[in-house]
């Protein structure tokens, strides 16, 4: 067999979505390598990614189906054939939805993002068994429906023009590791001229490379915005034209930000009146002038709020005029008209049944709950697939609990034997994405993708779309379609208005989306102007954290310390923590802590620490860094928790509370203290 390049795109949770080109020899991937033909990716690829084959062809692949012969979390199974694997999860399942199909929890994420394996036959069999629906939260969400609200989608401007911008607000942003592409760009502008600066609580390897990093305090981001937005107004930096054309609600806001001088700014922020003065100015005064907005800022109790403050900045000062100019946090709101969600996904299914939403962030009080007439029938039965949630769900002491239930039925789609994997009753091996056809979007920029099988899959493994159209044929859904091949999915997947032949032949299409897509205006609410007061919400404004010396001073006093769990940089969430090459790079769990905070407590660099509250105790080891600014630490995340110190990772020390807006996760919204580890002396 000859060596072959094979045209494919990268699964996972980034912004990227990278277009790869995959070279196979003797039907085993021998690199990875990113597209130079593709605009945004241009030949360039993150660490992991360029791991991928290292992932694919790993030794400790789940690669048969597995039976529990051990305790729950023990990890303990004996390999089954795909025939017994199948008609014992569908004999429980008929079982339990004779009697409250809403007992059936489907459990699933970004594992993957493409369309196919994430979300078509899937939704497709639980829609037509009736299941509870997800509400699929746990990352996006806060700033997703704040985004909605206030433009109308999830849209901005185009990746390419930040090499034309001549001012770079990178907020909550680790773009080196997070969103590497977007970064090459910015240092495009940068050898340009172009000034960067990073609002971020860490001083991250991106704010390295920045001009200047305002370190605020986690959570504090809209009231940052309110205090640029006051001295935007006191300097006459505002472009009151494109204001009073293309905004509705300014007039309230205008008012309410007058309240936030730079010493009331500087104080809530932790940071210098100077700084908010010096920041107003660069913003105001500078053209064109881009935002690169992230996830991170919206992970805590007021983060719809605070990306609602930070979108209307660019409309202030009429930033969207200019193609270089606006602001960026998602771009998959372009696809929408492209996307054909309801035909792949089909609804219709439910049949007029109306199922209740479990939040997939507060499934650990969940996983605990009786039966009520408040919550529903009891969770009895829990499939997961593209998620890890025993490991990436907040507060996990009580996660842990509720997958240890000798009565709830756990199946799991997985690659690898993951902390959740452990507590299933069953798994079922899942291909990789160099296993398997699909199809993608981008939430960072506006390229639709297609990814083609490299190699056939592993072992037994099979695609999710697969292992779900055999469950429905056990489970005797004859509706025909159930016997779409992903072929037919992936044709289905977009309308027809997106060329699925090019699509096929070049690998990526290009949405037709205008250079400077806002210059006149033109948002996609009803009234085609950037929403500040939109209906149910009303004006924005600050929102303090869930814990804070703010708005728990009684807590702060016990806990003093916020806690940040931004992502190592070789990992992603959850994924690619069991590659070897990867987790040699970040060696072990560790703390950033500032030696301001360190030596009072008696903490010395590289030694073995308890992060604690009243929700558990993390021990990992600490760094002290001026990576941390005093009164916050960095425990970077996600390791799987059997890899941590004590069988622990930081999401012992979160909570389930959600945000203001979209039901989303307050994990940076956290308050500890640190102390030396004396079982360790």
């Amino acid at each position: 067999m000859s060596v072959t390049t094979v045209r494919a795109a990268c699964p996972h949770d980034c912004p990227d979505t990278c277009a790869l080109r995959v070279t196979v020899d003797e039907g085993r991937v021998i690199k990875v390598q990113g597209d130079p033909d593709h605009p945004p990716t241009h030949g360039a690829l993150c660490t992991k990614v360029s791991r991928y084959a290292e992932r694919t062809h790993h030794p400790e692949r789940v690669l048969r189906p597995l039976k529990r012969v051990g305790p729950k979390g023990s990890g303990r199974f004996e390999p089954v054939s795909w025939e017994a694997a199948i008609a014992e999860i569908a004999a429980r399942l008929k079982g339990i939805a004779a009697r409250a199909p809403e007992a059936i929890v489907p459990y699933s994420y970004a594992g993957t993002m493409g369309l196919l394996q994430g979300e078509s036959m899937d939704r497709r069999f639980f829609h037509r068994l009736g299941a509870s629906l997800l509400d699929r939260t746990i990352c996006a969400s806060a700033g997703g429906e704040a985004l909605t609200a206030t433009y109308g989608g999830k849209v901005g401007m185009h990746l390419a023009h930040y090499a034309e911008s001549k001012l770079i607000l990178i907020w909550g942003s680790n773009s080196i590791a997070s969103n590497l592409h977007f970064w090459t760009f910015a240092q495009q502008a940068k050898r340009n001229g172009a000034k960067l600066i990073c609002i971020d609580p860490r001083k991250t390897e991106t704010a390295d490379k920045c001009h200047q990093h305002i370190a605020l305090l986690p959570g504090t981001d809209g009231a940052l915005a309110l205090g640029l937005m006051r001295e935007l107004i006191v300097n006459d930096w505002l472009d009151h034209d494109y204001i009073a054309r293309h905004t509705e609600g300014w007039p309230g806001l205008r008012e309410r930000a007058m309240a936030w001088t730079p010493e009331r700014t500087a104080e809530v922020c932790g940071i210098g009146a100077d700084e908010v003065r010096q920041l107003a100015r660069d913003y105001g005064t500078t053209r064109p002038a881009a935002i690169r907005l992230n996830y991170g800022m919206q992970r805590v109790h007021g983060g719809g709020s605070a990306v609602r403050l930070v979108a209307i900045l660019p409309c202030l000062i009429g930033a969207w005029r200019d193609a270089a100019g606006g602001m960026l946090l998602s771009a998959s709101g372009w696809f929408k008209r492209f996307r054909n969600e309801a035909a792949l996904q089909r609804p219709d299914l439910l049949a007029g049944r109306t199922p209740r939403t479990i939040n997939m962030v507060t499934i650990g009080d969940d996983l605990l709950r009786e039966s009520s007439p408040g919550f529903g029938p009891k969770i009895e039965a829990l499939i997961v697939y593209n998620s890890n949630p025993v490991a990436v769900a907040p507060e996990s002491p009580k996660v842990v609990k509720g997958f240890a239930r000798d009565d709830l039925f756990t199946v799991v789609l997985e690659q690898f034997l993951t902390d959740t994997a452990d507590h299933a009753d069953i798994v079922l091996p899942a291909t990789t994405q160099l296993e398997h056809l699909d199809v993608h979007t981008s939430y960072g920029h506006t390229y639709a993708l297609i990814n083609q099988p490299a190699i056939a899959p592993l072992g037994e493994a099979k695609p999710n779309a697969q292992i779900f159209r055999e469950l429905a044929a056990a489970m005797g859904f004859d509706e025909p379609c159930f016997r779409d091949e992903d072929e037919t999915l992936a044709r289905t997947a977009f309308t027809a208005e997106l060329d699925f032949e090019a699509l096929r032949r070049d690998g990526w299409v290009k949405l037709p989306v205008a250079e400077a897509p806002f210059a006149e205006g033109g948002f996609l609410t009803p009234s085609g102007k950037c929403r500040i007061d939109p209906p149910g919400l009303g004006l924005p404004d600050f929102v303090p954290n869930h814990e804070s010396a703010l708005s728990t001073p009684a807590l702060a006093q016990r806990y003093p310390l916020a806690m940040i769990s931004p992502p190592a940089r070789n990992f992603l969430n959850s994924s690619f923590v069991n590659v070897k090459s990867l987790r040699d790079i970040e060696a072990e769990p560790l703390v950033e802590i500032h030696e301001a905070d360190a030596l009072p407590r008696g903490i010395a660099d590289g030694s073995i620490v308890r992060l604690f509250n009243d929700r558990g105790s993390y021990r990992c080891k600490a760094k002290l860094s001026t990576r941390a600014r005093p009164g916050v630490v960095n425990a970077l995340g996600i390791w799987w928790r059997k890899l941590g110190l004590d069988g622990h990772n930081v999401n012992e020390l979160t909570h389930q509370r959600l945000t203001d807006i979209g039901r989303a996760p307050s994990f940076y919204d956290c308050l500890v203290e640190v102390a030396p580890d004396l079982t360790s002396a």
